[in-house]
């Protein structure tokens, strides 16, 4: 019995020490994999920090026998919590990447997850049933008790088994990667015997699909945007649409000509799809030509682990997700691919292509804007007109409330769409905070509508309530097409005028600048 409790506590110290050590590893990876698992954004990243640390506490914990018992009842509440959480995403029909253990082994949690949690969970509920006072020998005694030619053999032992389990990973990782290449080596030959007449049709296999099987459930992901909000594959599904997961990289020379019109996609197919830019490196990387083309929705991956989740094997791709969250369509590769599955998404024969480099489609600020035909973006045309009803909104607040946009009728109301990573919203900012300071009577309330994250956004010192649209869905809903963008309701929440670009019109609307402001 004192034998198989020292076994027990063993495995279990060694299976939370290495989940803890390759979690801290990745502590990217291990918050975006709590995400994933449907635990709030505001949890998710302190929880997927805490994890880590709560597993290597047990494991150093389960060594000494006066701390055993305790340790032993951690990894039983931290495992029956794992169980939980996985056994209820498989019974709503949904298989998040477990990240168990970080990078080492990573895969979609399922029955074998369950089983392995289960096993450990039985180690765990051994050493606890045996109660406090008999959690087995110390490990610490138990080792010093041995030989010394005994403990090097054992500590030695240890180290190879963690030299073979990260070697396998490695191994593992370059074979997936190498048969990627083989793929597309195998279809250029194919492509190349077929230009030169080498090879008769139906000679060579044609290369096998990308992507996964159509109707298969999409891997779930919670990615990071450029300014620190996250968003999950679950979110973009409660809007009800179609949702285009386009994969690009900022190196890339094909996906940096195609922004142009994946702006362009955005703005005019938005009431028939949600357009997601999934890309790589970080924000700096990606942020300069992401503003330039007025492109919203852009989540940042970590190498190519979402692509790789969806079996894309380069960039420009794109893949189609249904409302119901299975795969809609093969992968498209390349631009002309990617085209047609727009087109055939939003049931179009063609899609619009920019026959011209698209200046950038952020509204000019301070007065620049003044019609002239210099090339500065105008607002899209409206599909709210002058007197209908507000789109119904609800959007969190700062502190985390959600605020209906319904509970400010009973006053003029000034609705502005601002993104803080934007550089004509910087420019205003001041002027904005005088108006607020100085608000001349009779002119309407402002409710600021901004993407980024709270901490961002509380650091700009706005006075009036900032709502948070991490993915401009509002700003889409009354025709805005970038920031700073304003529209105005009335008393009664209708539409009162059309939607102001530029901090001219922004003030306009608000009833005239602030004293001291550009004009």
């Amino acid at each position: 019995m004192e034998s198989g409790l020292l076994v027990a506590r063993l495995v279990l110290a060694a299976v939370f020490a290495v989940a803890g050590v390759a979690k801290l590893a990745d502590l990217a990876g291990s918050r975006r994999a709590v995400g994933e698992f449907g635990v709030p954004r505001v949890l998710a990243g302190p929880l997927g920090t805490a994890l880590p640390v709560m597993e290597l506490a047990v494991a150093v914990a389960l060594l000494p026998a006066v701390s055993a018992w305790w340790a032993a009842i951690g990894a039983l509440g931290l495992l029956g919590a794992f169980i939980a959480v996985i056994g209820v995403n498989l019974a709503r029909g949904r298989q998040p990447d477990c990240h168990c253990f970080g990078q080492l082994h990573s895969a979609p949690a399922g029955g074998f997850t369950l089983a392995r949690n289960a096993v450990l969970a039985a180690l765990a509920g051994f050493i606890v049933w045996r109660g406090a006072a008999d959690p087995g020998p110390s490990v610490v005694r138990w080792l010093g008790g041995l030989a010394a030619a005994q403990t090097v053999t054992i500590i030695l032992g240890i180290a190879v088994l963690a030299l073979l389990a990260l070697g396998a990973s490695l191994l593992s990782n370059v074979l997936r990667q190498q048969g990627r290449l083989l793929l597309r080596l195998d279809a250029l030959e194919s492509r190349l015997g077929d230009d030169t007449g080498g090879a008769a049709p139906g000679d060579v296999a044609a290369e096998p699909a990308e992507g996964l099987p159509v109707g298969a459930p999409a891997p779930a992901f919670a990615l990071s945007g450029l300014y620190g909000e996250t968003l999950t594959l679950e979110a973009l599904r409660a809007r009800g649409k179609p949702i285009m997961l386009l994969f690009t990289d900022p190196n890339c020379g094909p996906c940096n000509g195609l922004l142009p019109e994946i702006g362009l996609w955005q703005r005019e197919h938005a009431a028939e799809l949600t357009l997601v830019l999934i890309s790589r490196e970080n924000a700096e990387a990606n942020r300069p030509k992401i503003v330039e083309h007025g492109i919203t929705g852009v989540l940042l991956q970590d190498d190519w682990e979402v692509g790789e989740s969806y079996d894309t094997r380069g960039t420009p791709s794109a893949v189609i997700v249904a409302a119901d969250g299975t795969v809609a369509s093969p992968v498209a590769a390349g631009a002309e691919a990617i085209r047609s599955l727009l087109a055939r998404t939003i049931g179009s024969p063609s899609v619009a292509v920019p026959s011209a480099p698209r200046l950038p489609t952020v509204p000019a600020a301070n007065g620049s804007d003044n019609g002239s035909g210099n090339g500065q973006a105008q607002p899209a045309p409206p599909t709210l007109q002058v007197g209908d009803r507000a789109p119904a909104l609800k959007l969190p607040n700062l502190n985390g409330r959600t605020v209906d946009l319904a509970s400010f009728r009973g006053s003029d109301t000034l609705v502005l769409f601002w993104n803080p990573g934007c550089g004509f919203c910087n420019n205003m900012l001041d002027d904005l905070k005088a108006w607020e300071a100085n608000r001349p009577k009779g002119t309407p309330k402002l409710v600021v509508i901004s993407t980024g994250d709270v901490e961002t956004n509380r650091a700009m010192g706005l006075r009036s309530p900032v709502l948070l649209d991490t993915s401009f869905a509002a700003g889409s809903a009354f025709g805005a097409n970038g920031t700073p963008m304003a529209v105005l309701l009335d008393v009664r929440g209708r539409i009162a005028a059309p939607v102001a670009a530029g901090a001219t019109g922004v003030f306009a609307l608000a009833g005239g600048e602030p004293a001291g402001a550009e004009s």
